[in-house]
Parts: C-alpha cells; sequence; structure tokens
C-alpha cells in the first residue's frame, strides 16, 4: 500500500487556484513540508493549470527524489533553504504577481493599504530578479525573508510562507489584492497606509483559519467556473 501524502492534493489545488488568479504561469511552483528533512512540490514539467496530486513529487533538501519520477523545479533550492531556515513554515509558495512585481520593478515598497495586507506588514525585497536555482541564492532569499510571512523578489516574484497550504495560499491572495489597490491608488493620487494601531486591530481580527478558508472557497469556484468555460468542457 503507498503511503499517504497529507494535503497533497489541496497542495495540487492551491497550485491551480493560483494560475486562475492570475498568480502562477507556467514556471510557479508551491511546495509543503514532508517528514525527513524533505518536501513536497509539483514537477518541474507539470502543466500548473491542470496539476493534480499525481504531478507532485517529493525531494530532500538537497533536490534528490524521494518519490516519483519527474524533477522538481529548478527554483527547488527556495523552498529548501526557506524550510532548513524556517522550523515554522509548513508551505511555501513562490508566484510571479503582476501588481507585487510592478511595484518592485520601480522601487515601490509594498505597504498595506487594505485590512488584509495588515497580516503581511512590511515586505523584504531581494535586490535581485535571477533565478533561485542554487543553494546559494536559496540561502540569501531565506535571509531576506527572516521571520516575515511574504516577501518580493526584485523584477521577479513574491514568496509567501505560511503554517499550512492553506495560510500560504491565502497570504498570497492578500498580497496581490493588496498590491493591485495599491498600484491603481498611485495612478489616481498618493494611497491611504493603515496606521499602526489599524494594522494591529487588523492582524488580530483577520489572522484566522476561517477567514482563510474564506477566500480559498471563493478563489476555488472562480477556478472550476474557469474550468468550465473552456471549449471542449460541456
Amino acid at each position: 500500500m503507498p503511503p499517504q501524502r497529507p494535503d497533497v492534493a489541496a497542495l495540487a489545488d492551491a497550485i491551480r487556484m493560483l494560475v486562475a488568479a492570475g498568480q502562477i504561469d507556467y514556471s510557479g511552483h508551491a511546495s509543503l513540508r514532508r517528514d525527513g528533512g524533505s518536501f513536497y512540490i509539483n514537477a518541474g514539467s507539470s502543466v500548473r493549470a491542470s496539476v493534480t496530486a499525481a504531478d507532485i513529487v517529493a525531494i530532500d533538501f538537497d533536490g534528490a527524489l524521494v518519490e516519483g519520477t519527474e524533477r522538481p523545479p529548478l527554483e527547488y533550492p527556495l523552498h529548501a533553504e526557506v524550510y532548513r531556515s524556517r522550523a515554522d513554515v509548513q508551505a511555501v509558495v513562490h508566484t510571479h504577481p503582476r501588481w507585487s512585481t510592478l511595484l518592485s520593478m520601480v522601487g515601490v515598497a509594498v505597504r498595506p493599504v487594505f485590512p488584509q495586507g495588515a497580516l503581511l506588514g512590511d515586505l523584504p525585497v531581494l535586490d535581485s530578479p535571477l533565478s533561485i536555482n542554487t543553494p546559494e541564492m536559496g540561502r540569501r532569499l531565506a535571509a531576506t525573508l527572516g521571520s516575515a510571512p511574504a516577501m518580493l523578489l526584485k523584477s521577479h516574484g513574491a514568496v509567501i510562507v505560511g503554517g499550512s497550504v492553506l495560510e500560504a495560499f491565502a497570504l498570497a491572495i492578500y498580497l496581490e489584492e493588496n498590491a493591485s489597490r495599491q498600484y491603481h491608488a498611485l495612478q489616481i493620487g498618493t494611497p491611504y497606509v493603515l496606521s499602526g494601531e489599524e494594522q494591529a486591530a487588523c492582524r488580530a481580527r483577520l489572522a484566522s483559519a476561517a477567514l482563510f478558508q474564506k477566500a480559498w472557497e471563493h478563489y476555488s469556484r472562480r477556478s472550476d467556473q474557469s474550468r468550465d468555460k473552456r471549449p471542449g468542457s460541456g
């Protein structure tokens, strides 16, 4: 009997939903910590828009396959080095979100401009657009991330971490929604940034698994509707 793969189906669901949300393209990836110094991650060859649990492999922190036959993404050190440095992290998402990346390209810091954005705080930025495809680059990224829940990679994308796939997914959604509002507000004026007290109140009220699940269900339905509209799906 094959070993159980806890939450691997949810990992695949999260990837597809982030594709439908415009945050993962043909080269994004997400992972889930596994016992024994290893983690689950979508195979590098997987089609992100249709990934399933069958496309998820397990590798150790050095990239060696533990489960599956397909090779992991070239940027697996991004995940491995975060897991090495952050015992609290159970899931890692690497996205290529439009608005967050545009802000990083021009050196505009992402600031909390709507309530859920307060859960991200002030995001650190890796001052390099290069691929995180070596242990050295992975360690540099992990050091920049520090204890934060998310970070930006200048002109490249974002990295979001969480205590579960659900949390990492929701924070990825919140990050890009915040950046979208900030970017569009900048076109007509100076966005209002939540005060320190307002941010603290939002963190106390919104850091909730139930609210993370609400975001998950919303995007799950959107993803289902998008799939139903594809030619030949009816």
